[in-house]
Parts: C-alpha cells; sequence; structure tokens
C-alpha cells in the first residue's frame, strides 16, 4: 500500500497554494487527549504541597505546552527560588505519574480517525516527557499508529525548537513542505513554521493560542475533519 496523500486548504488565501500531507506530526495534550483536569489537580496538589492556594482551572491550563518546568514556574509565579522550583517539580512529576489518566481520555474521534489515517506516516511531538507519553497513548489504545513518539526530554530543546520536527521529519522520510503539524497552541504553530511544515489547529483543545500573532493554516472543529486532508485508502 503506497503512502496516503490528501490536500491541506491554507486559510490565507492570498498564499495560493496547496500542500500534499505525507505525513502528520501531533501534539498530544489538548490535542489528541484531553488531560486539563489531571494537569491542573496535580498543578493545586503540588501548590497545597507547598503551602500554597490552588489556581483556577483555566488559569493552570492556560500554562500547559511549553512542558513541565514551564508549567510549575508560572504556576508558582512571581520569582521562585531554584530550590522552591526543585522541590515543587519534583512532587509534581511523580504525583502526575500516579494520577496522570484519572480522567484524561482520547478526545471523539481520535481513535477511529487515527485507524482510518493508519497508512499514513504518523508521529507525536509533545513536551510532556516521553516515557509518561508513550504509558497514557498504550493505555489509550492509540500507541501503535504512530511511528514514532518524542516527548520533552528526548532532545536537547523542546518545543517550539524545531530540532525534534526535524527529526520526526528525517525519520518518516518527509520533506517538511509535505507535512502538517496538529495541534492546540502557539506552541504547535511556531513549531510548524520552524520546521517549514504547514499547521493545523484543532478548536477543541486548551492551549494558549494568540490566533492574531501565530495563525494556523487550518482550524477544525473535529478531530474526524482529518479525514478530508488524507487520502487513505
Amino acid at each position: 500500500m503506497g503512502i496516503a496523500t490528501g490536500v491541506l486548504q491554507f486559510t490565507d488565501m492570498t498564499a495560493k497554494k496547496e500542500l500534499k500531507a505525507k505525513a502528520l506530526v501531533f501534539d498530544l495534550d489538548g490535542t489528541l487527549i484531553d488531560s486539563k483536569m489531571d494537569l491542573v489537580n496535580s498543578v493545586n496538589a503540588t501548590l497545597r504541597e507547598l503551602k500554597r492556594e490552588a489556581l483556577p482551572t483555566g488559569l493552570v491550563a492556560s500554562y500547559v505546552g511549553s512542558g513541565a518546568p514551564t508549567l510549575i514556574r508560572k504556576s508558582l509565579g512571581g520569582n521562585p527560588s531554584d530550590e522552591e522550583l526543585k522541590r515543587a517539580l519534583a512532587f509534581f512529576l511523580v504525583y502526575y505519574e500516579e494520577h496522570k489518566l484519572d480522567e484524561t481520555r482520547l478526545y471523539r474521534g481520535v481513535k477511529e480517525t487515527l485507524g482510518e489515517l493508519k497508512s499514513l506516516p504518523m508521529s507525536v511531538l509533545t513536551n510532556k516527557p516521553v516515557k509518561m507519553s508513550v504509558h497514557i497513548l498504550e493505555e489509550l489504545g492509540v500507541a501503535q499508529y504512530f511511528r514514532c513518539i518524542y516527548g520533552g526530554n528526548s532532545f536537547t530543546t523542546k518545543k517550539p525548537d524545531p530540532e525534534g520536527a526535524n527529526r520526526i521529519l528525517s525519520e518518516l522520510r518527509v520533506n517538511a513542505k509535505d507535512a502538517a503539524m496538529v495541534g492546540d497552541s502557539e506552541v504547535d504553530v511556531q513549531t510548524a513554521r520552524n520546521a517549514g511544515m504547514a499547521s493545523v489547529c484543532v478548536n477543541f483543545g486548551f492551549g494558549t493560542h494568540d490566533r492574531g500573532a501565530h495563525p494556523a493554516d487550518v482550524y477544525i472543529n473535529r478531530f474526524e475533519e482529518l479525514l478530508k486532508f488524507a487520502d487513505s485508502r
């Protein structure tokens, strides 16, 4: 069976160009999985451990996307000491490891759509630790659809640096201009831009996204809409 291809229509109508998608690179949190409450609960458990007040759900969720150290630093606010930050991060990682699947679920249509797209080279690139990411995807029954899964500790840099995306494109043997990154935040849009890929953004995620400053090429309301951009026959 050959590599499936599809057409992505750019939202910038002045661009007058199309992209045949020969590979898809997915973000994890807010894109494939709704992990918001497990992350929020773990952050607030960390704050309570440090004798701090819990934060509103929406505020904590807005901090997700750049990796656990950034999430904890923003949640602590102000200018936490290195020792406090180190203690908070260590507690968070242990607590979240134990509770990462309490409420986390695949978004509607994810498993079915990945099954339809299984002939398309696909990968996951997240800023979440890789071992944790693989375990979540395995437990939710979709790890098998991805040729490779990389996390925030897989490379010397994290998204939006293109290092991870470039590595994936090399492994999949696909040119950046023929690939798209699917995510929910401006970090994912920036990653796509930095790597030379098209950007597809889901409207149902919880990541921070200034659409004026970092517009995606395509926005989708339902995960199944990805099927319009790929022929997986």
